[in-house]
């Protein structure tokens, strides 16, 4: 049996003003993303892990490098990395933005799953390249834990592709600064083990909110 650990980033200084990053804005976590990547890692360090997939953006690299540094094997695909938001990447969060954002993610839920910002990416070619992710790792593991650090929206992509649901639905995927999804791999079918797991922040980190 596989158990995948699907992890989102921990907070940057971006997502704490509301702006998005994307693929195409390559920030550091800041210092309360530093402390959720230390309380998911002391909440977790005990799991076997016996691989670790990151997207190539190195807000994933810091937020699991605790684990990355007991030398469990360790590999970036880029088909993990945040959907590309286009024009919109790292401009501030104005009601203009919202209004956009409001906009493109109803089309989505609406099944239009080719729309997208000038320069950006759709869910479909997102999902194009998540796949690819997806079988390299099936292909590599066999058997045990699988660690994978990635972002908000493509990790809310990547749960539909994996649990057989319409990407319509990828709001129904809460995803939380180091929020966990754990799901296990058994009989060529994936179900879900743990959905949106935030323990780890509770018991460390007492202010922070679920």
């Amino acid at each position: 049996m596989v158990e995948l650990y699907i992890i989102r980033h921990g907070e940057t200084e971006l997502n704490r003003l509301g702006i998005v990053q994307g693929r195409g804005v390559n920030t550091d976590l800041n210092n309360t993303g530093r402390e959720q990547a230390d309380a998911f890692f002391a909440h977790y360090r005990h799991i076997p892990f016996d691989y670790i997939y990151t997207s190539k953006l190195k807000r994933t690299h810091q937020t699991v490098q605790k684990f990355i540094d007991l030398a469990i094997p360790w590999e970036q695909l880029e088909g993990l990395d945040e959907l590309a938001w286009g024009d919109w990447e790292g401009k501030p969060n104005t009601e203009e933005a919202r209004h956009a954002f409001k906009e493109i993610v109803e089309k989505w839920q609406g099944g239009n799953y080719e729309a997208k910002f000038e320069g950006g990416e759709s869910p479909n070619e997102v999902l194009f390249r998540l796949t690819k992710a997806v079988d390299l790792i099936k292909e590599n593991v066999t058997a045990g834990r699988i660690l994978v650090c990635m972002h908000g929206r493509a990790m809310r992509l990547l749960l539909c592709y994996l649990l057989n649901k319409p990407l319509s639905e990828m709001a129904d995927f809460p995803h939380q600064n180091t929020t966990l999804y754990r799901l296990s791999y058994v009989g060529n079918k994936f179900e879900v083990i743990d959905f949106n797991n935030t323990e780890h922040l509770d018991h460390y980190l007492p202010t922070a909110k679920r």
